[in-house]
């Protein structure tokens, strides 16, 4: 039998729920205000207290309300807030599982993809998205399978909020951490995040793809073409991470490939040739500055990371080497049109000539002397001290330095050093 506080606690209790039950929005909005003020940061066992024991009973009324209003955006930044209290709960792991047996994980991720929900509330949804996720590898899996990695990016893609994306890249990083099954799904939703429109979003994709990639432990076909293609983007944050990245898949089976398209960037496709011919002509119908400067930027960025590439290791060296890379370099140095790329392919070019003799030999032999020993007294600046016709002599050089080359001068360098 109880007792008459008990009775007395009881009717509290459901005199809440009944007071909720027949509230309308802005009743249930101020209950809501007065529940997150109130509740904060407490304990699954202080939520009880604080309940009578009866706190599920209001959880469950505020993942009803959820389920029924979310589409409409009704009190949904202060629903998701609330839910948050229960699901952050310390001991309180029993409320996460009263919330996805109704379908939670499935209602945030729709909440992500609404158009016509605000970004604060679709923020709420990637932060209680993150207390399941970090609840342990079976529900990292729910959210995976419930096509989470797809909805989570694509939000990613279209978000105008850093401070949203960046606890975006906490919940996929999350996501790829301590999830064996799903770690390639997550893996790929990166890759696939890396042409988007969003800077920031490509930032943040490239730091995590890093991460997520070495707990992978292979790579994709995929990101070659995605990450080459970033080295467009005109933020300098942006091109470092990709060239950090780049520098980390040197050890994957990709290395070829990215080595070979780093060296084709280094020449404009020929409808960017064909743009920069009809600007000579003066034609300024055919030929449109701003479609070609992302592919001037693209190339710049590629004479950068072969340059770091080439510092790193000089197996890297030898490699670019043998794929025409002088050749290429040579190109991108007289590009009039840019100069950052002129400046960037001088500063690698002076490298490879500083490290192989001979690659020394044919340069000079391709540009001439009085040329060659400008471009050594300063390659950072040759770009602004050539004329028409030295930029002509780059442009169209013909250098092939054959692997054979470099394996002999190699043997000569051991003889030396025996001698």
């Amino acid at each position: 039998m109880t007792s008459a506080k008990e009775q007395a606690a009881i009717g509290r209790l459901l005199a809440f729920l009944q007071k909720w039950d027949n509230a309308g929005r802005a009743a249930r909005s101020h209950i809501l205000d007065n529940f997150i003020e109130g509740n904060q940061g407490k304990t699954g066992p202080e939520l009880e207290l604080e309940f009578l024991q009866g706190a599920s009973l209001f959880l469950a009324r505020l993942t009803a309300w959820l389920r029924l209003s979310y589409m409409n955006g009704t009190c949904l930044d202060q629903l998701l807030k609330a839910i948050g209290i229960f699901l952050s709960a310390a001991s309180g792991h029993r409320y996460l599982i009263e919330f996805l047996e109704v379908g939670g994980v499935l209602t945030l991720l729709e909440i992500l993809g609404l158009s016509q929900l605000k970004e604060e509330d679709k923020k709420e949804s990637i932060k209680l998205l993150q207390l399941v996720a970090n609840a342990g590898r079976k529900y990292k899996e729910l959210i995976c399978e419930s096509y989470g990695v797809q909805s989570i990016a694509e939000f990613m893609a279209s978000s105008k909020s850093e401070k949203t994306q960046r606890q975006v890249q906490i919940l996929l990083d999350s996501l790829g951490h301590g999830n064996p099954k799903y770690q390639n799904q997550v893996y790929k939703g990166l890759i696939a995040l890396l042409p988007c429109t969003s800077p920031h979003a490509q930032q943040l994709s490239l730091q995590t793809l890093r991460v997520v990639q070495a707990i992978v432990g292979k790579s994709h076909p995929n990101i070659v073409e995605a990450v080459l293609g970033v080295l467009r983007s005109v933020e300098l944050e942006v091109q470092y991470e990709a060239i950090q990245l780049i520098k980390d898949l040197m050890s994957y089976d990709v290395r070829p490939a990215l080595l070979q398209g780093l060296v084709a960037l280094l020449k404009p496709p020929r409808r960017e040739a064909v743009k920069t011919q009809a600007k000579t002509l003066g034609d300024a119908a055919t030929f449109d500055l701003t479609e070609s400067l992302p592919v001037y930027v693209q190339q710049a960025a590629a004479a950068k990371a072969i340059g770091i590439l080439a510092k790193s290791l000089t197996d890297l060296a030898k490699e670019l080497v043998q794929l025409r890379v002088v050749h290429g370099l040579m190109c991108a140095m007289g590009n009039q049109d840019h100069a950052t790329s002129q400046r960037q392919a001088s500063i690698t070019l002076a490298h490879f000539v500083q490290t192989f003799p001979v690659v020394e030999e044919h340069v000079r032999e391709a540009i001439g002397e009085p040329l060659f020993q400008l471009f050594m007294r300063d390659p950072k600046s040759l770009y602004m001290n050539m004329d028409a016709v030295q930029t002509d002599i780059l442009v169209s050089n013909k250098v092939d330095i054959p692997g054979s080359l470099l394996c002999l001068e190699r043997m000569q360098q051991k003889e030396e050093a025996w001698e």
